[in-house]
């Protein structure tokens, strides 16, 4: 199979044989994609080596081939210059270009989720704060994966959450009522802070969105941690 020109950007690259790179690729029409870009570290094109290309946050267009889930990339083309992501904003892009390795599957396009990821770019490259941008883009990203949940009801009970309730989060229900009996154990989540999510003000809850995101997000992403986070850490 022969796909032309998709428009998209490169999450990871790592190198492969020799003096290949293999690539994971975001399209908006095709999803995820692992691609293999054979010779790209020698192979001299016009417009420099293929390498020089397979960057992050750069909008190219790649054509590749192949039925199975390891492509070869055939032409990679960009006419728009890279992001300029430095010091911590570097940082969060490559923590959003890690969590959508780690948690889409190849193939399976969501193209709300792309649009999702381009606002997200271009927000790093501006100034609004970095801890409201990863924060919707981290409920956005659940929400597009189909691993959403209510921030305004009780999954147990159906009720409203109340603003003068605490509350704990259980895969597969969402937030529920705090159980005395678990209160040592799981993060309890101020009903008022979940309104505040559930109303789009990332900023008044901020600490709760991060503890909230941090547990639901390590539900899906499993025992291995992820790389991206141990940057945050090193002094810039």
């Amino acid at each position: 199979m022969r796909v032309e020109l998709q428009a998209g950007y490169v999450l990871h690259t790592r190198p492969y044989l020799n003096n290949s790179l293999l690539v994971e690729f975001l399209s908006r029409e095709q999803g995820r994609i692992s691609l293999v870009a054979k010779g790209a570290k020698s192979r001299k094109t016009r417009g420099g080596s293929p390498a020089a290309l397979l960057q992050p946050f750069s909008r190219l267009n790649c054509s590749w081939t192949g039925r199975r889930e390891l492509k070869t990339l055939t032409l990679c083309e960009t006419d728009t210059p890279a992001l300029r992501l430095s010091g911590t904003r570097l940082f969060s892009g490559l923590y959003v270009n890690e969590l959508l390795v780690r948690l889409l599957h190849h193939e399976d396009p969501h193209q709300q989720l792309f649009d999702d990821y381009e606002c997200v770019l271009q927000q790093l490259e501006g100034d609004l704060e970095e801890e409201l941008i990863l924060r919707r883009f981290e409920f956005c990203l659940l929400q597009g994966l189909g691993y959403g949940f209510d921030l305004d009801v009780d999954g147990l009970s159906g009720e409203p959450i109340q603003e003068d309730c605490s509350y704990h989060y259980h895969e597969g229900y969402g937030l529920v009522l705090a159980d005395p009996a678990h209160s040592g154990r799981l993060p309890r989540y101020r009903g008022a802070d979940l309104h505040a999510l559930a109303q789009g003000d990332y900023q008044a809850a901020g600490r709760c969105a991060k503890q909230l995101m941090r547990q639901v997000l390590a539900g899906y992403l499993g025992d291995k941690p992820l790389m991206s986070r141990e940057l945050f850490r090193q002094p810039t």
